[in-house]
């Protein structure tokens, strides 16, 4: 099952050391001053790693972070909305793929839900529903992070699950027949799409 890090601010740049100032000529009165070669040019520096990207619509926010690797740039694109279960405990619903990783229609973000509650089952392939009075899609959520349920990813199963949250107003979250929480879709469908103009995969399958 795949992992991807958290993503957060970049560290604080380096500052770059002033360069000093020029030596003064020296002067001779018994034989001419040698010719000296200029001093080579400093070689550039390189460009500051740049900061992440951040945009906000409705109820959800993207994040794209970029790696340079000296091979490539290595892009993380993410999405994510802030929630509340029942209980009132803060949760986050976040998408998160990489320009490294299969995309669309070849694979989809993963898909977890972190959560503090210590009553929400763990452990691989607990039962998951997903979905409104308008229609429910099956899956399996794993926890082997903690306080961290990830969706196993089958393909077929994320697409159906990215189409419901396109198309509902909210998603109510059951695992194990345990309800999680109802979690707005405001602004989900931009919020896609931006992942996929940034990453580089097309959504007309989940977003047209």
């Amino acid at each position: 099952m795949m992992r991807f890090p958290c993503l957060g601010a970049l560290a604080a740049l380096l500052a770059a050391s002033p360069l000093t100032g020029a030596a003064q000529a020296q002067t001779t009165t018994t034989a001419p001053k040698a010719e000296t070669a200029p001093a080579a040019s400093p070689a550039p520096a390189s460009p500051p790693p740049a900061s992440p990207k951040t945009e906000t619509f409705g109820r959800w926010s993207t994040i794209i972070d970029e790696v340079n690797t000296g091979e490539d740039v290595r892009r993380t694109c993410a999405a994510s909305t802030a929630f509340l279960d029942q209980n009132g405990t803060g949760g986050t619903l976040t998408l998160a793929i990489s320009n490294g990783d299969a995309l669309p229609p070849d694979g989809y973000p993963s898909i977890v839900i972190a959560l503090r509650n210590k009553d929400l089952p763990a452990g691989e392939s607990i039962p998951a529903v997903f979905g409104d009075d308008k229609g429910k899609v099956k899956a399996t959520v794993s926890a082997d992070i903690g306080d961290q349920w990830m969706l196993d990813n089958k393909k077929d199963v994320a697409l159906a699950l990215l189409r419901a949250m396109r198309r509902a107003a909210a998603i109510d979250v059951v695992f194990a027949n345990k309800p999680v929480a109802s979690i707005s879709m405001d602004g989900f469908t931009k919020a896609y799409r931006s992942l996929g103009a940034s990453c580089g995969f097309p959504t007309t399958d989940v977003a047209p």
